[in-house]
């Protein structure tokens, strides 16, 4: 189990957690078969389950393992847990924590055992820039200083070969110093002999792959002061050799961690990437899960905690599309920061990605709706996920947030439209629908008046404030009634990053205004003069002051005393669309809970 960017170790910290049970029940089943073996008085081959016997032969010796528990926990650490980080501080950190573990295992001084040496487990260096097999050195020998191509020499050949040989000989060391701390009793002077044959071929064959790495940045073979610049700045990690043994045998089982949430345009100064299809999403993350993706086994699988923004944002196209094209499963469970997180002081609603590759498979999603809760339900917070499949393509990069088979239906019922809204929105008119850029976690605001706003006592205009404009007051008022639906707010959660209205979340609201009833239009029309009247009745002005701006007086409004008035528009819109009354119950009382909340009104304004 790999955590490409260990940090602290909190998510290999989990996995131990995790696997400690796991392999307490692997070796009881080890001793059930030997004791039926014994049991049974047949003949057998005298080496059957000579494995299992040696395993447990080691876990249940107490002059070598006082406590049955610290063997297993080591023996996770050592043969199972993988770490990588930039920073060689957070690999001491992650190595500490381990450590910690296992001494808590310990009861009385005496039975402390000599802690396991895990230097070539968890290990600095940067995850995205480095060779992860032998075939992308070959492409870097090959490559010209004009970034052509030329033709594999039978001395290139040839150093491929010593390279790999030399993995593998570091490989056999790795093992070889890994297997001598299985034991108790360690000879010291054989310890730090094979630490130094592992350290001393991994070091050799850094030098020689950062070499031919720092040629495709243009980085010339004697120019030793832009190399070591280079070294420096870059810490390539060169995958196929630093974990030979995995990556010969297909690469990681399990890959899980949590990414860096970094702009590339805030590193690319200090280091560059090449190579990266994701190049076009322009955040660490997406790069992060590319590098894991081919870092992973066939049938091997990872789970991520990105940004919500992964699943429905049109840069993000590629960061789905890398993991989609080499997967036969995807879930995607999405997590609100409102009125709990999933990480303290994180600001950030989320997605947590799990994903089994299988590139010969076309992949199946499944999702979730937007997950809300509350601190003291955290401990059930994941046994109550539950995923639905998608089969309805709404963008190409928008994977809906889905949590019922209502959902499913009415997303449908929706798509099987061929206009929207947008259609309709023309240049500068008389008829402007007003509303706010972002803001408004449970509503938002839709008015066809301009909102009130003091500056310092002069009348102006907030800066988040954005405008349509329609054709026709008729028109217009049938829009905000639209925009102001539960539907609409269904609809925009489903689809988006469930905080910030970007105009195409308006555009792209499937509905054609030339296609409604007439009497629907009408009662529209009527319902939207109602809700404008109770929205100026129940409004309130309300003053801040900014360190930037100054003293800010503005109106807030409170759509959650006018749900009535909300839920007749969501019935003329069922009508429209043709929703079962499940259908138009669903989107009535959707989220109700939150919406409704004694809270919700300090979110409208």
């Amino acid at each position: 189990m790999l955590d490409p960017t260990c940090g602290s170790g909190a998510f290999l910290f989990a996995a131990l957690n995790i696997l400690e049970p796991l392999y307490e029940a692997c070796l009881e089943r080890m001793e059930v078969f030997v004791e039926e073996l014994d049991r049974s008085g047949e003949k057998h081959h005298p080496e059957k389950f000579s494995d299992f016997r040696k395993v447990l032969e080691h876990a249940n010796d107490k002059s070598k393992h006082p406590r049955r528990s610290y063997f297993i926990l080591k023996s996770i650490v050592l043969n199972n847990l993988y770490g990588v980080d930039i920073m060689a501080e957070a690999v001491e950190i992650c190595k500490l924590r381990l450590f910690l573990k296992l001494v808590a295992q310990v009861e009385r001084v005496e039975d402390v055992e000599p802690l396991p040496d895990i230097d070539f487990n968890i290990r600095a260096g940067n995850t995205l820039v480095g060779f992860t097999s032998l075939d992308a050195v070959r492409n870097a020998m090959t490559m010209g200083p004009n970034g052509q191509h030329r033709m594999v020499s039978d001395e290139d050949e040839a150093t491929l070969k010593r390279i790999e040989e030399d993995a593998e000989v570091a490989d056999w060391a790795f093992q070889q110093f890994r297997d001598s701390q299985s034991g108790r009793e360690m000879d010291a002077g054989d310890f730090a002999v094979g630490k130094g044959l592992v350290r001393d071929g991994l070091g050799k064959l850094r030098d020689q792959l950062d070499h031919y790495l720092s040629a495709t940045y243009g980085i010339g073979e004697k120019d030793m002061a832009a190399y070591a610049k280079w070294r420096a700045t870059h810490q390539p990690f060169h995958w196929f050799v630093e974990f030979y043994g995995i990556m010969a045998d297909g690469g990681f089982g399990v890959i899980i961690g949590n990414p860096p949430y970094v702009e590339y345009s805030k590193v690319r100064n200090t280091y560059s990437l090449h190579g990266y299809a994701t190049t076009e999403c322009g955040n660490l993350y997406a790069f992060m899960t590319e590098r894991a993706v081919t870092l992973l086994k066939t049938n091997g699988s990872f789970g991520f905690i990105m940004p919500i923004s992964t699943v429905c944002t049109q840069r993000m196209a590629a960061l789905q599309a890398a993991v989609r094209d080499s997967s036969d499963h995807l879930w995607l469970s999405n997590f609100a920061e409102r009125p709990s997180k999933l990480f303290v002081g994180a600001e950030v609603l989320l997605t947590i990605w799990l994903s089994r590759i299988h590139s010969a498979m076309q992949c199946k999603v499944f999702t979730t709706g937007l997950t809300k809760w509350a601190s003291e339900e955290r401990p059930s917070l994941f046994a109550r996920i539950a995923y639905q499949p998608v089969d309805a393509e709404i963008k190409p990069y928008v994977i809906p947030k889905l949590s019922s088979s209502a959902e499913n239906s009415i997303l449908h019922k929706l798509n099987g439209l061929d206009s929207q809204l947008g259609s309709e929105f023309g240049a500068r008119s008389p008829y402007s629908v007003y509303y706010r850029i972002g803001g408004g976690r449970y509503w938002k605001i839709f008015t066809n008046f301009q909102p009130k706003f003091v500056l310092n006592g002069q009348n102006g205009v907030s800066s988040r404030e954005n405008y349509l404009w329609l054709e026709s007051a008729c028109k217009r008022d049938i829009s905000i009634s639209l925009l102001s639906s539960s539907l609409y707010y269904w609809y925009f959660i489903l689809t988006t990053n469930c905080r910030d209205l970007n105009p195409s979340d308006l555009r792209e609201f499937p509905v054609g205004l030339s296609s409604l009833a007439q009497a629907n239009a009408n009662q529209l029309v009527q319902l939207c003069g109602e809700l404008m009247k109770e929205y100026r009745q129940t409004s309130q002005m309300k003053n801040k002051t900014s360190s930037l701006t100054g003293e800010i007086t503005y109106q807030e409004f409170y759509p959650r005393l006018s749900k009535p008035l909300l839920d007749h528009v969501d019935s003329v819109l069922a009508k429209h669309y043709g929703f079962t009354e499940e259908e138009l119950d669903f989107i009535i009382n959707y989220d109700i809970k939150y919406r409704m909340g004694t809270d919700s009104g300090a979110e409208d304004g």
